[in-house]
């Protein structure tokens, strides 16, 4: 016999959703993280929901995927996008927050409502309902008793997050403000003339690193290292993250060939971080290198970029359509083999509903396809020769045919829509 009880292992952003959707239908939940009693290679606070990397959820616009999931789980009444709402910051088409102010609401706003029990968890309960969202930095203890359980060993690829530097330190001559495309001034753009980018480029290659030796499909494609971009080729980056396209650049930048952009960490604006710059170059090559952009030249850092390995488990082989590894064991977040931070949450709500649904005997349920949400689910759930963690994209959804007069913009805004009236449906018809 189960409990009528829920454990959720893991206080990150998938384990947060799923404890709060837990409050919310009147269900007992404690909720399990070790920090800071036992701190991970990347986070640097006790807070939950800390955002290791950037402090982007990315895309608002509904005609982008990461649009649509957010309108999602809106739908379904995500706890982390109210709080979000409460503590962003300007940056442009994307939903930005103030890092620390989010995790600390996080933290006091949840502690007020269920048990949080700050200590590692090694042993999992046999007659409990569990939810297992200890994210990519599960701690070795954990990681051996989860092999144990499925009999496989785990999957990995490795991360690295941007530098950031002090306001006050940045060369503000070399510097403007403003947006691409006209959408508002919430970015710091350094422009770089093709001999500075040229030096740039060959300092980072050349540049001392660690763990050098890691091969390049152990990284994951959405978030690359800066020194991975550069050995692709020498205008990689010119024609991505630091293309000068798009800007309103001022007439005394004359011959700009790249544009580096800073986007604020913190309200104050006092903390900006160099954005896409994620890193492995050792601290003080940091230092020298970064220091060659134009606006960086006395930049102090307050925190450097550096790397990590993140932990997933190869799902379709060792979970069911639901993310369940026994029938009262759920496992959410990047362990899933997703990618991003609302992916990883989504599917803390999504855990949430269903270890409620088990709690009342009742049959797990996933939303319809034609959502974003089920295309995550699909995929997670589909084997796969080499399963690699994935991001909320348009080719993950149901299609049908465009109209021939029909824009892309008009065609996915459709989709959305009708993800919208079947999730709603979905929702009232399951009182999720």
């Amino acid at each position: 016999m189960h409990s009528k009880y829920v454990y959720v292992i893991g206080g990150g952003l998938a384990g947060t959703e799923a404890a709060f959707y837990l409050y919310k239908k009147g269900i007992n939940v404690t909720l399990y993280e070790m920090r800071p009693h036992k701190m991970t290679t990347a986070h640097s606070t006790p807070y939950l929901a800390e955002l290791v990397c950037s402090n982007s959820f990315k895309s608002e616009e509904l005609t982008n995927a990461h649009g649509m999931l957010k309108r999602e789980m809106n739908i379904l009444g995500s706890f982390l996008l109210d709080i979000a709402g409460k503590t962003r910051i300007p940056g442009g088409k994307a939903l930005v927050v103030d890092r620390n102010r989010f995790s600390s609401m996080v933290t006091n706003v949840l502690g007020k409502k269920i048990k949080i029990e700050r200590r590692e968890i090694v042993d999992i309960p046999k007659n409990d309902f569990i939810i297992i969202s200890t994210g990519p930095l599960t701690s070795r203890g954990l990681s051996e008793k989860l092999k144990e359980i499925i009999g496989i060993e785990h999957l990995f690829y490795f991360d690295a997050v941007s530098p950031i530097v002090s306001f006050d330190s940045l060369d503000m001559d070399k510097a403007f403000f403003g947006s691409r495309y006209g959408y508002g001034k919430d970015y710091l753009n350094c422009p770089m003339k093709k001999e500075e980018y040229e030096k740039l480029i060959e300092a980072i290659l050349s540049g001392g690193k660690y763990l050098p030796h890691i091969a390049e499909d152990l990284f994951f494609e959405g978030c690359l290292p800066i020194e991975e971009m550069a050995r692709r080729g020498k205008d990689t980056l010119r024609f991505s993250l630091m293309k000068p396209v798009g800007l309103s650049i001022p007439r005394k930048f004359t011959d700009v060939y790249a544009v580096v952009q800073l986007r604020k960490e913190n309200r104050e604006g006092t903390m900006w971080n160099i954005v896409g710059f994620q890193t492995r170059l050792k601290y003080s090559e940091q230092k020298r290198v970064f220091r060659m952009i134009p606006c960086l030249k006395n930049a102090e850092f307050l925190r450097f970029g550096k790397i990590h390995r993140n932990t997933y488990l190869n799902s379709p082989k060792v979970l069911d359509i639901f993310g369940k590894l026994r029938q009262n064991i759920f496992i959410a977040g990047t362990l899933l083999g997703v990618e991003g931070y609302m992916e990883s949450a989504v599917t803390g709500i999504i855990a949430g509903i269903n270890a409620f649904r088990s709690l009342q005997g009742l049959k797990n349920l996933l939303p319809p396809r034609g959502t974003m949400i089920r295309g995550l689910y699909d995929y997670i759930s589909t084997p796969k020769e080499n399963f690699q963690p994935i991001n909320a994209n348009f080719g993950l959804i149901e299609l049908y045919k465009k109209g021939r007069n029909v824009s892309k913009k008009e065609y996915r805004m459709q989709l959305v829509e009708r993800s919208t009236k079947k999730l709603e449906v979905w929702r009232n018809k399951y009182e999720i």
